[in-house]
């Protein structure tokens, strides 16, 4: 089987940013094992004007019997010379959907780390497979790609081209080529439409299957008008498992039309689990405060400065009134996971025009953060080593300067309260320092003083007559009577 994925480019954008994606070099030929065969990764073409990366996958006739155990076309115990003799080794299947998978499998799903700004790029893309079974015709082969933006040149291979009077065959040589695209997605089509066109998998369909093909539809497969026939034949038409897809995907698109999550739609619970009482966690607390105070504020575009892996994000995303909504964290690591909850990947248009995350230190000015209604510092002072605090106040409110900004951080005084917590220690081995609420006061209402800001202070968790609460929160919102201190118009 064969396959071959091109681009073009330009100088400042080379076509050679393919093998970051890919995360392949075009100088190597690289060989992959897989379970049914052997996998080749070479690039015939490698220029800053174009790029092509072609996949062949050897298979292995004898492994995919003997691991087959009788399912499958061409594993029917009635049909032994069928078993050897057959277009596995040739044609485009659910074999090359699973080394696409095995191989390109950072690809599929977005990721980037050495450039991480490629993967959301949509880019010129000419997908080429020279033998591609088609149950359904050149016909089906359109229809199941132009919906997804693709232009489609299906080309039927006839039987035999000195007897044309035969006829065509099953197969057809498929081109696609798009420029509206990321590589991603181009992936993701190709890992569900390639088995589906073929109408036979080599391996056993189980109740697995339906969480692979809707994460590799996120985005896509909820609203094309060819979905009922695409989830019955990816499943082997197991009625059960396209029932449960379908209702899935309904699901899918209904949360979508609210742009909300499938979570707070299918929100169904027990009597006995809806009734029963349960504590709410100090970070739920924290993140309720956080949002109730942004709503008070009227903020729409907002800074999470640290946001770590997302959760306070996720939580903006679900209020269509933050209609801006970027992630700010110096670790790469945290801004990856970060991506993996939200599901960048695979979200759909309009909640991904909403929400960005860069990498940055808050410990030195950004331009990018400039103009947003709030920012908010989660737990991340504490984090910081004080004599760096002055490079971070400055950052955010004599730079950045939004018209608010929240700022939370544990109350040294309540770890009394902590029985697990050992007397003396601090709540997080990271913790550069914890505040009491008279040094938290003291260090917010200076701050405020030095540019331009009002503050005020909220209890965030049980508020204890003796200890305070759990978490303080102060509010930092710019005075726009006042004149900018000297620092705001250094700025």
């Amino acid at each position: 089987m064969f396959l071959t994925i091109s681009t073009t480019g330009e100088p400042e954008r080379p076509a050679t940013d393919l093998g970051f994606l890919l995360h392949k070099h075009p100088d190597k030929a690289q060989v992959f094992s897989t379970s049914y065969g052997t996998a080749h990764v070479l690039y015939p073409e490698a220029s800053a004007e174009r790029c092509t990366a072609a996949l062949l996958l050897e298979v292995d006739a004898v492994a995919l019997v003997r691991r087959g155990k009788g399912k499958g076309r061409g594993g029917a115990p009635d049909a032994a010379l069928a078993q050897y003799v057959n277009d596995r080794p040739y044609a485009a299947s659910s074999l090359l959907a699973v080394a696409l998978s095995a191989v390109f499998s950072s690809a599929m799903r977005g990721q980037c780390a050495a450039r991480p700004d490629l993967p959301a790029r949509a880019r010129p893309l000419r997908i080429e497979v020279p033998a591609l079974p088609a149950r359904g015709g050149a016909d089906l082969v359109r229809q199941l790609f132009e919906p997804l933006g693709w232009t489609v040149d299906a080309e039927a291979v006839a039987l035999d081209a000195r007897f044309p009077a035969w006829g065509a065959s099953r197969y057809v040589r498929l081109v696609l080529e798009s420029d509206r695209l990321t590589l991603a997605e181009a992936l993701r089509h190709l890992y569900v439409l390639l088995p589906v066109l073929d109408d036979a998998k080599h391996y056993w369909v189980s109740s697995d299957e339906v969480d692979k093909l809707l994460r590799a539809g996120e985005g896509w497969l909820a609203d094309h008008p060819e979905q009922k026939l695409i989830t019955s034949r990816y499943l082997s038409r197991r009625w059960s498992l396209t029932r449960e897809a379908m209702e899935r995907l309904e699901l899918v698109r209904l949360a979508e039309s609210d742009d909300t999550e499938v979570e707070d739609i299918d929100n169904a619970v027990d009597e006995e689990t809806d009734t029963e009482e349960k504590p709410v966690p100090l970070a739920v607390r924290r993140r309720d405060a956080i949002l109730a105070a942004l709503d008070a504020c009227g903020a729409g575009r907002v800074l999470d400065l640290g946001c770590g892996q997302g959760q306070l994000v996720q939580a903006l995303l679900k209020d269509v009134r933050f209609t801006e909504i970027v992630g700010v964290d110096v670790s790469m690591r945290a801004l990856t996971l970060a991506a993996r909850r939200l599901k960048l990947d695979r979200m759909g248009d309009r909640r991904a025009a909403r929400v960005q995350l860069l990498q940055g230190s808050l410990a030195y000015t950004d331009k990018r953060l400039k103009g947003y209604d709030a920012a908010v510092l989660s737990e991340v002072v504490e984090h910081v080593d004080p004599p760096r605090l002055s490079a971070l106040e400055y950052a955010v409110f004599g730079s950045a300067r939004p018209r608010t900004v929240l700022v939370t951080t544990p109350n040294a005084e309540y770890n009394v309260r902590w029985e697990s917590l050992p007397a003396g220690h601090r709540r997080h081995g990271d913790h550069r320092f914890e505040w009491t609420r008279a040094e938290f006061r003291s260090w917010a209402r200076e701050v405020a003083g030095r540019h331009g800001y009002e503050v005020g202070f909220t209890p965030v968790g049980p508020d204890d007559p003796e200890v305070g609460p759990p978490t303080q929160m102060a509010t930092f919102s710019l005075n726009t009577t006042t004149p900018d201190t000297k620092e705001g118009k250094a700025a």
